[in-house]
């Protein structure tokens, strides 16, 4: 085996967890994404993380609802601008009733209402940044929540990696969280390989967009379209 030769110190990420629990309560999500998190910092990332809940972030998909009726947000000052500055993002969050909680579609749907914005390219603003997904709970649901976070994550323009999910539930019905003693949630192979190959396929998904200035800008510039242009696209074809 290789070790890998990449530098990936320039990189920046974002971890988001979307628990319902507010700091300092206990967090089982959060001890799933710091396994995630220990491995990127140990390859020189810097690395923000933070829980939503913790912030007065406003519902809706506007990108600053304090113009559409909100007295507080927020997302424009405190979140957004971590997320607008990261190569990598990765969303935590709880399975309840088999589903992502309603925190986890908060946060989608803020992201969404950035996604109209474009970078320095022309192109939409999460065009050359990398996702990925952990999931935790006491209960089925772990692929479907991941699916749809990572639908809506590649739908507004983030790159997914191969295998860009993990994550871990206890017997089904009450019982154990991840952290609690004895759950067997830290000491789990599956979670621990899934986790790790998460979190470095983030890793080399980043390096290569970094490293190739992004994703090509010929084919996806909303403005070109706009003006008339059509990257080769011919709707008299026959």
């Amino acid at each position: 085996m290789s070790e890998t030769t990449a530098d990936y110190s320039d990189l920046r990420a974002v971890y988001i967890n979307c628990t319902l629990k507010r700091s300092p309560e206990v967090s089982n999500t959060q001890g799933l994404m710091d396994r995630s998190i220990e491995l990127m910092r140990s390859q020189g990332v810097e690395v923000t993380s933070i829980r939503l809940i913790d912030h007065d972030v406003a519902t809706g998909v506007y990108p600053d609802m304090r113009d559409h009726g909100w007295s507080v947000d927020a997302w424009p000052d405190e979140i957004w601008p971590l997320v607008d500055a990261a190569d990598i993002l990765v969303i935590g969050g709880p399975l309840w009733l088999g589903d992502n909680a309603s925190v986890t579609r908060r946060l989608i749907e803020r992201l969404y209402a950035m996604s109209g914005l474009f970078n320095h390219k022309g192109q939409y603003v999460y065009y050359g940044k990398v996702g990925g997904t952990l999931i935790t709970g006491n209960e089925d649901g772990i692929k479907h929540a991941a699916m749809a976070n990572l639908y809506s994550l590649q739908h507004i323009g983030f790159t997914i990696p191969p295998a860009a999910d993990a994550g871990w539930i206890g017997e089904v019905g009450p019982g154990p969280s991840y952290l609690d003693e004895g759950s067997g949630g830290p000491e789990n192979d599956f979670t621990n390989r899934n986790t790790t190959f998460m979190t470095w396929n983030l890793l080399h998904l980043a390096r290569m967009l970094k490293d190739a200035g992004g994703i090509p800008a010929y084919g996806n510039l909303r403005k070109a379209w706009n003006d008339g242009e059509r990257f080769g696209f011919n709707p008299e074809y026959r």
